[in-house]
């Protein structure tokens, strides 16, 4: 579809509409993909909602930030575009904005924080985006783009806080009740604010019954304090890199304070077990900030669905699936550990021919698989005729954990267990 090209200016702040987001729906048509938005029968058991995920990791960038970058670049006027735009982004919105910018041509300079994942850098670099990596936060990458947009005199696109980047996002919105029409509530990942604005405006036009829920990180929590009139200062290392705002844009806080129901927060282990989820269910990577709508559905420890939840049809935004494989890979065998399917003991053994043989009779009996086993003769003992025996093993889950441990302190073992919060002492008196 050939590139519809709208004068800049054509939509001012103060008078974002749902006709805005429609149009934005036009002129994007056929340029991003129309990801589905399927029911999950597993997940809808375990959160006891009524489950609908929207598969925005499925675009051709893997998140929904092309959508915005697209409709703010085809308002450009030509000169303009003959001299390029720049935005800063902790990844997503600068894979969506070099994507497009080089097919229509547009030079893209891409201002990311130094502590962006290598494969966000990567992506953006491939789909043509110049890259410059200042600063440790988003705040200081803006900064630092603002400044490079004077000198370079470059047009900037924001990642959120513009109208014409949020009726983009907001098309997010539209397909996902033209796909499920009688949707109770939708939860939307927030970062700056772009989607959510989008989306709530969209949705509540369409339906205007539907309660639409924001969510972040516990470790960013700006709109969150901002929604409840508690002002918070977040920071710090996050899995949802993508949504690590620590100052929500004007125009987003302003849509977020009228049309957005509810904003929440969840804790970093809630959405690595999300993201663990939607790859051993739905078979589908999603990045840390594309799985925190699905995290905040989740039960608590006590296994109960949440009752806010209960029984209502939930639409559930994956904005995106930019996940380092590393990260990935950790976020798994953490989930594992602290499921009771992955475990590290601790053991005291007596140095003498059989000792650890004897040891592992009791993890074969208990159906565990050794994994790793490492010793120590020197640190971690009280004797010269003991040694410290790390045992790294896989189980079928907690139940078979449990009795593991149980069976070590019958059989009189003196261990220490390592869990994601500490060493958990097994048996005391024996020089642990």
């Amino acid at each position: 579809m050939p590139p519809v090209w709208v004068a800049i200016g054509a939509m001012s702040e103060g008078n974002l509409t749902f006709a805005d987001i429609e149009a934005a729906a036009a002129r994007i048509d056929g340029a991003v993909v129309r990801t589905p938005t399927l029911h999950s029968k597993t997940l809808s058991s375990i959160t006891g909602a009524e489950v609908w995920l929207k598969f925005e990791n499925q675009q051709f960038t893997a998140a929904y930030k092309e959508r915005g970058a697209l409709n703010a670049l085809l308002h450009l006027t030509e000169e303009q575009r003959q001299r390029g735009v720049i935005a800063a982004s902790a990844g997503n919105h600068s894979q969506g904005l070099s994507h497009h910018g080089t097919r229509l041509g547009v030079p893209v300079t891409i201002v990311m924080p130094r502590t962006t994942p290598v494969v966000k850098v990567m992506q953006t670099e491939a789909v043509g985006g110049n890259v410059v990596l200042e600063g440790e936060t988003f705040d200081e990458a803006y900064a630092h783009a603002r400044e490079l947009e004077k000198e370079r005199d470059l047009t900037f696109v924001h990642p959120f806080d513009h109208p014409h980047v949020i009726a983009g996002q907001g098309t997010v919105g539209i397909e996902m009740l033209q796909d499920v029409p009688d949707l109770d509530m939708i939860v939307v990942p927030v970062g700056g604010g772009g989607l959510i604005s989008g989306v709530a405006l969209a949705a509540k036009a369409m339906k205007p019954d539907i309660k639409i829920i924001g969510v972040q990180s516990s470790v960013y929590p700006a709109m969150y304090g901002l929604k409840i009139g508690k002002p918070r200062v977040g920071g710090g290392a996050t899995i949802a890199e993508g949504i690590a705002v620590k100052e929500p844009g004007q125009l987003t806080r302003s849509m977020v304070m009228s049309i957005v129901d509810e904003m929440r927060i969840i804790s970093e282990a809630k959405i690595e077990e999300a993201i663990s989820l939607l790859l051993d269910i739905e078979k589908t990577v999603v990045e840390g900030a594309g799985a925190t709508g699905l995290a905040t559905l989740l039960p608590p420890a006590n296994g109960k669905p949440r009752e806010e939840f209960a029984g209502k049809k939930v639409g559930v935004i994956l904005t995106g699936g930019n996940i380092d494989q590393r990260f990935l890979a950790n976020v798994i065998m953490r989930t594992l550990a602290r499921t009771g399917r992955i475990g590290l003991v601790s053991l005291i053994l007596t140095d003498r021919v059989g000792a650890l043989s004897d040891a592992a009779e009791i993890f074969t009996r208990n159906g565990a698989n050794i994994l790793e086993i490492s010793q120590q003769r020197i640190f971690g003992v009280v004797s010269a005729k003991s040694i410290k025996t790390d045992i790294e093993f896989e189980i079928r889950d907690q139940n078979s954990f449990d009795a593991l441990i149980e069976d070590l302190r019958e059989q009189d073992y003196a261990f220490e267990t390592m869990t994601l919060s500490g060493l958990q002492p097994g048996r005391s008196g024996k020089g642990v």
